[in-house]
């Protein structure tokens, strides 16, 4: 575990759990954000100026920037403690989380499922309305690459960074003793309170096509974390599942996964 971490935990508290919250707070600041902006000005007319049509382009850009800052400044708070060993397991556990997550859409084209039956409930669904700069941007041009990039870094490296840091670090441990000193906690100790709280906050997190992957992920995650006891593990995870949803959305037309 970071010295830095762990004396922030024990000694300074209030500190140690505002580093745990606040890159997430201004994560879901960012969403807010975009709602706000996307009721205030949003045209989706072809006549429109690319931020003016679909403002995530560069909302989405100056949340990642704005988490990335703070977590840069503040990564030393963090108890990543990282391990081959661990980061190899979080890379399986990662592939074989997103592989649940995106199953249901691949079989609702394989099976050729409709949109209205009641397997939609589980994540059987087109999945093709999304995040798809081809839209905008002509394909392979540098607006293009460029919005692609960006959107990697945020799902892949900040997402998993800001989400992992809030979900195991901090509300894990506060699911285990909500009215105690919590931080004093074991990172990744096993308790099915905290496996439910958390599990159940990361599902309603998403939306309702997404429950089903969400629980399966987020029970594999929950179980990576109490096995390995390794944050850094979690975020590997994340990462991979991240990625490869993405390089999955990009290559099969399924831009609603992301």
């Amino acid at each position: 575990m970071s010295g830095e971490a762990d004396r922030l935990r024990r000694e300074a508290p209030t500190v140690w759990v505002r580093r745990q919250v606040i890159p997430f707070a201004i994560f879901m600041g960012g969403l807010l954000l975009l709602q706000i902006a996307g009721g205030f000005f949003k045209i989706d007319l072809p006549s429109q100026p690319w931020w003016r049509r679909a403002p995530e382009y560069w909302i989405y850009p100056l949340q990642s920037i704005a988490c990335l800052v703070v977590l840069v400044r503040w990564w030393r708070s963090y108890e990543f403690d990282w391990s081959l060993k661990w980061s190899l397991a979080g890379v399986v556990f990662g592939v074989v989380g997103i592989g649940f997550w995106i199953l249901p859409t691949h079989l609702f084209d394989l099976l050729s499922l409709t949109s209205d039956g009641w397997w939609k409930w589980f994540g059987f669904a087109p999945r093709r309305d999304g995040f798809n700069p081809g839209e905008l941007f002509a394909e392979g041009g540098a607006a293009w690459w460029t919005s692609l990039l960006l959107r990697f870094l945020r799902a892949a490296v900040v997402v998993a960074l800001v989400e992992e840091i809030f979900w195991r670090s901090f509300a894990m441990r506060l699911a285990l003793d909500w009215e105690g000193d919590y931080w004093k906690q074991p990172f990744g100790r096993a308790s099915w309170l905290s496996y439910v709280a958390v599990t159940g906050l990361f599902m309603a997190a998403h939306l309702p096509v997404d429950y089903l992957g969400a629980l399966i992920y987020g029970s594999l995650t929950y179980l990576l974390c109490i096995w390995s006891r390794n944050l850094g593990a979690c975020v590997v995870m994340h990462f991979v599942a991240n990625l490869l949803m993405g390089l999955y959305a990009m290559a099969y037309g399924k831009y609603g996964l992301w």
